[in-house]
């Protein structure tokens, strides 16, 4: 059988004002483990061959596969559904498949229309090659675990303990060329070196669909995968997408270690948590080439931090950033406005706040209950949600008010936040210093886009 996979395009201005397109990992590690077991298998990556639903349909026609699956985030539901819809329409025997994080949380919803067939429920590796070999061979599908239809649902499928057994992502099937950042050729390559977070963050969508347990890649796999990103795509810069690269020190030491062993020159960078780093750690990841960390701020309100369950301190927030800069770390704050418990003032305190930390650059996103979230549960049992369509849940748009602040006045204060921090005349002058020209391109965007 043939299958198709398809990364939707994108109608959400939140990919847009920045100008970034990045590879979709999740479809690449299931047509990975489609082609190991033997199946034909191609990638239709829509965004970034800027692609609309009438190129999508016109390559369905040409290729005419057996099984056609769509991947969806929360805000590219609406394309993921038009797109299955001109999937049955111009491929009608074919079958039409959704996955990825919003319908494995939303599978009734989705299963309403005639026009999907399957929703794959959690991580789709094995699910996929199971899948196709009962649609090949006429098996029951009820006996496919992780998969959702109109008529019955079968039991969730046991997580992938092993990530090491998973291969590489089928990058080959990939437009490589064609990932941007700022509209500029992507010279960085996405890794994901570990699944599953211990911590409970209420808001995290990640850790509701890969669970709370820890599972870590080999020291040796992730290393060889940047030497592959080297060597095969004249990558430049590795970013690990992980919720928490730093959550195991012990195996982060390792990969510094290797990285060095094998004289690998490439920079890169990773998400961590304030709590999860150590001078002795920091030395280490500077001194094998990392240069950037996405740090979670979240909010300068204690009780709010507390109410989102991080499990962290405002000392200790202040106390990594402070070695950041020791170092002369890259880094990227990332902040949630509006929390329920949010008000005019712990906002604007929150905005000063990320100012004195000085980092790098600063998101400023707006508080978004995602499906399969704690933060989604309680949101909709207590009426805060005033936004029902999923195309605006783009942490750019507001979806719920707080005790004191309209979804407007959560609007401009997201756009002052923006303002402010970037266009202070002494964060340019630094950041000009630092990063050259390209900060006045990357302000001038974010600005925009706001």
């Amino acid at each position: 059988m043939k299958v198709l996979m398809i990364n939707p395009p994108y109608n959400s201005s939140k990919y847009k004002f920045i100008g970034l397109v990045a590879p979709p990992l999740g479809i690449a590690y299931i047509a990975a483990m489609l082609e190991k077991n033997g199946v034909t298998v191609k990638i239709l990556d829509a965004p970034a061959l800027e692609m609309d639903h009438e190129g999508v349909e016109k390559e369905i026609e040409k290729y005419s596969p057996d099984i056609i699956s769509i991947t969806s985030v929360t805000p590219t539901i609406g394309s993921a559904l038009e797109t299955a819809k001109l999937s049955k329409k111009t491929c009608p025997n074919a079958v039409t498949v959704l996955g990825g994080y919003h319908p494995t949380f939303t599978y009734p919803e989705m299963l309403k229309n005639d026009f999907v067939d399957i929703v794959v429920r959690g991580e789709g590796e094995l699910t996929m090659v199971d899948l196709v070999d009962a649609l090949e061979n006429d098996k029951d599908l009820r006996e496919v675990d992780g998969i959702a239809t109109k008529d019955f649902v079968t039991k969730s499928r046991k997580i992938i303990e092993d990530l090491d057994s998973i291969p590489f992502p089928a990058r080959h099937l990939l437009p490589m060329d064609e990932y941007k950042i700022l509209n500029m050729k992507l010279t960085t390559g996405t890794i994901i070196s570990g699944r599953g977070c211990p911590y409970k963050c209420s808001f995290c969508a990640s850790s509701a669909m890969h669970g709370q347990k820890l599972r870590l890649r080999s020291a040796k796999s992730v290393v060889d995968e940047m030497e592959h990103l080297v060597n095969e795509h004249d990558i430049e810069m590795v970013a690990f997408m992980d919720d928490t690269f730093t959550i195991n020190q012990k195996r982060v030491y390792e990969i510094c270690e290797a990285i060095k062993e094998r004289g690998l020159t490439n920079y890169w960078g990773c998400t961590a948590r304030v709590d999860t780093i150590s001078e002795d750690l920091l030395k280490t990841m500077k001194d094998a080439g990392c240069i950037t960390m996405f740090l979670g701020v979240e909010s300068a309100d204690q009780q709010v931090l507390n109410e989102v369950n991080k499990k962290t301190n405002i000392a200790k927030i202040k106390e990594t950033f402070e070695l950041t800069r020791k170092y002369g770390m890259r880094t990227i704050a990332s902040v949630v406005l509006g929390m329920p418990g949010d008000t005019k003032s712990s906002i604007r305190n929150t905005i000063n706040f990320v100012k004195v930390l000085e980092p790098s650059y600063a998101v400023f996103s707006l508080a978004t209950p995602y499906p399969g979230t704690d933060f989604y549960i309680k949101a909709a049992s207590e009426n805060l949600i005033k936004i029902n369509d999923w195309s605006k849940y783009t942490l750019l748009s507001p979806v719920l008010e707080t005790v004191d602040c309209s979804l407007e006045e959560l609007r401009k204060l997201q756009k002052k936040a923006f303002t402010e921090f970037y266009l202070r005349p002494r964060y340019i002058l630094r950041q000009t210093r630092m990063d050259g020209p390209i900060i006045l391109k990357t302000i001038a965007s974010i600005v925009r886009g706001v």
